[in-house]
């Protein structure tokens, strides 16, 4: 499991590196939005992102697990509570972390006036969670990992590029910009990757049943 994570984030480097540009190119044009407009494009980019991050993250596992019969699968599918669980805690866990946590501490470094955490699952619980769940139901009936994995990697740099943006308060100067596309790069590259493959992976059942190949 390891190889792969290592293999995948060899892969997503370079495609991260171009979200985190691209999301520079989005600042520099609308540095100056006023904070409200900021804070509503945010909300609109982390739920989104969140019904990819939960839509992978379950698809990931019950592909790996339930490719084959084993003790955890019904009908061909996983259990259920496991699948919104691992869903979730991975969704919304990560999202959080990935859009709020880390772009809050580039914040707090460069002493951005307006800084401060917002933190979905709370600040909009009956927005964010019912989302987590939407994309673990996705999953469930049609799991799909290829095209919500890049889509939400996108999402994710949007959506901590405008908490960023929420912070703000003054003109962007290049010192900025540099660390805050290091920022975006981290507030994605790593958690992303650990969301849609490390996590679920960790908890696939890796011994088959008596007789099963």
């Amino acid at each position: 499991m390891f190889k792969k994570i290592f293999k995948e984030l060899k892969i997503h480097a370079p495609f991260t590196l171009f979200g985190a540009i691209t999301g520079l190119v989005i600042m520099i044009f609308f540095q100056k939005l006023p904070r409200n407009a900021s804070y509503n494009i945010f909300y609109i980019l982390h739920p989104i992102h969140v019904v990819l991050s939960a839509l992978v993250t379950a698809s990931m596992y019950e592909l790996h697990e339930c490719r084959r019969v084993t003790e955890n699968c019904i009908k061909g599918r996983c259990n259920l509570w496991k699948l919104l669980i691992i869903g979730y805690a991975g969704s919304v866990g990560i999202a959080t972390l990935s859009d709020s946590v880390i772009p809050y501490i580039g914040e707090v470094m460069l002493d951005m006036p307006n800084r401060g955490v917002h933190l979905g699952f709370i600040e909009k619980w009956w927005l964010v969670n019912p989302l987590a769940f939407l994309g673990v139901a996705l999953a469930y009936f049609r799991p799909a990992t290829k095209f919500p994995h890049a889509g939400h990697v996108l999402l994710s740099t949007w959506a901590s590029l405008f908490h960023i943006i929420m912070a703000m308060g003054k003109p962007l100067n290049w010192v900025t910009g540099i660390i805050i596309i290091v920022f975006l790069f981290l507030a994605v590259w790593l958690p992303c990757c650990i969301s849609d493959i490390a996590f679920p992976l960790f908890f696939v059942n890796r011994k088959p049943k008596k007789g099963i190949k």
